[in-house]
This record gives C-alpha cells, sequence and structure tokens, in this order.
C-alpha cells in the first residue's frame, strides 16, 4: 500500500497537463486581448478617417 501512494506523490503527469492547460488559458487571454485592443484602434482610425473624408473635422 506504501508502494501505491510513494508512486501516486512522485507521478507528476497530472501536474504537467495543469500547468500546459494554465499556459494555453494564458495565451487564449493575451490574444483575445490583444485583438480586443487592436479593433479599438482600428475602429478610432477608421472614424477618423471617415471625418476627414466628410470634412467634418
Amino acid at each position: 500500500m506504501s508502494n501505491l501512494i510513494a508512486r501516486f506523490v512522485k507521478d507528476e503527469s497530472g501536474a504537467t497537463a495543469i500547468e500546459y492547460g494554465l499556459i494555453a488559458a494564458l495565451i487564449a487571454l493575451a490574444i483575445m486581448v490583444g485583438a480586443g485592443q487592436l479593433g479599438n484602434a482600428l475602429d478610432a482610425k477608421f472614424k477618423h478617417i471617415a471625418s476627414v473624408v466628410s470634412g467634418s473635422n
């Protein structure tokens, strides 16, 4: 029984899967934040261009 518990304590495969999951979640969060900021910047730029083209500075 103690051999089984010792093997369970030394087994790190579950921890590795959790670490990979956390890394994937952080990458996804960074992509979402970056895409949101890029979208806002593009929106502001296009609104500025539209106002210049229409002549209403």
